[in-house]
């Protein structure tokens, strides 16, 4: 009896390089690269922790939590009224980076009378029972007037806080600013989550 020849062989067929080949190498170096820069982009965009020092801004935030920030938004947009923002006083970069909030913008006039914080005239917390009145009106006593790049900041806990109401902190130019907080993560029994403002 005659057995039959194996047809095993070690030899692999040749691939040949077609055009649906190539468009599937194509489409998985497109996607590396985009994943690439898409990360790059959250990196630089929200990858800035902060952590806050001292209670200056509780309630919205406490000592010793971390906060994400937004550097890429906040560059495109520039901050608004509400913003809680990061900064470096004076830019002086020996500092700790400040967390506060945003109470007025360029061409906005400001003024701390009998305790109060006025916008243009108009009265900002009456019937808000989240601030206590300010024991210190420090350098806004008199009516300021907040020039193109300015902003006025105070912190949320505003009898515990060195804000633009100091004198060695004064008014908070967008040069001095590193971005908006959108993030605060949870500390002890204190929740975090996003800040929507």
């Amino acid at each position: 009896m005659f057995r039959k020849k194996s047809k095993l062989t070690f030899h692999q067929k040749k691939t040949i390089f077609t055009p649906k080949l190539f468009r599937e190498i194509f489409s998985w170096i497109s996607v590396t690269v985009l994943s690439i820069v898409l990360a790059f982009v959250f990196v630089f965009a929200f990858g800035m922790q902060v952590k806050v020092i001292g209670d200056s801004m509780e309630p919205s935030a406490y000592n010793g939590q971390t906060v994400l920030v937004n550097k890429l938004i906040f560059k495109i947009f520039g901050p608004s009224n509400g913003d809680i923002v990061v900064f470096l006083p004076n830019g002086n970069t020996n500092s700790h980076f400040y967390v506060k909030r945003v109470v007025a913008v360029p061409g906005d006039k400001v003024q701390i009378i009998d305790g109060s914080l006025y916008i243009n005239g108009t009265i900002q917390d009456k019937d808000d029972e989240e601030y206590d009145k300010m024991e210190d009106a420090g350098i806004a006593a008199n009516e300021i007037k907040l020039k193109s790049g300015e902003y006025f900041v105070l912190g949320d806990n505003r009898n515990s806080s060195e804000d633009s109401r100091s004198a060695n902190i004064g008014i908070v130019k967008t040069s001095m600013m590193v971005g908006k907080v959108w993030y605060k993560m949870g500390i002890g029994d204190h929740k975090g989550g996003i800040v929507l403002n």
